[in-house]
């Protein structure tokens, strides 16, 4: 499996993914920074689709169509709150579990993650990298060859790209 660090906005990727993962709120019906802009992107119909989720909990992941997104799925997952969960590290890790077994799953090659809970949600940028690399290399699954990490700033890209660096 490769994993590459990219820097873009992650609803304009300039190529077909089998699935975005969506650092989503426990509503599932959009909101602020990265969430919002999906739902902006995908359009009206993935706020209907996620009105049938009945919201999500923290660590967990549910699917639904990418509609207006060049992705055959959105792979909605819910970070912790850093400073109000009681194991944030434990429910990061989940994200990344869960939401790359749902992708496999769904028969997707390739799925490109945001940086789950590092905005308004509070978590260290520097430990979320890590968790997120020692997540993606211990994955084994059937059917996802590329994960990709996009991120749209360059301190972002840095950290995420040296916590790749260190973790081969």
């Amino acid at each position: 499996m490769i994993l590459k660090v990219i820097k873009s906005d992650i609803t304009q990727l300039g190529m077909h993914v089998g699935c975005i993962a969506n650092a989503a709120n426990e509503s599932l019906l959009g909101g602020g920074g990265v969430d919002g802009a999906i739902h902006r992107a995908a359009g009206p119909k993935l706020l209907e689709e996620c009105r049938t989720l009945n919201g999500c909990e923290p660590g967990e992941a549910k699917a639904t169509k990418a509609y207006n997104i060049n992705a055959d799925y959105i792979i909605h997952t819910v970070g912790p709150r850093y400073y109000s969960n009681p194991n944030p590290e434990q429910t990061l890790r989940h994200c990344y579990r869960n939401s790359l077994k749902l992708a496999d799953d769904l028969g997707c090659k390739s799925i490109v993650f945001p940086s789950i809970s590092t905005g308004v949600f509070g978590y260290p940028i520097y430990e979320a990298a890590k968790i997120c690399v020692e997540e993606v290399k211990a994955f084994n699954g059937r059917n996802i060859q590329d994960v990709y990490m996009c991120v749209f700033r360059d301190l972002e890209f840095n950290v995420y790209s040296l916590a790749v660096k260190e973790n081969n």
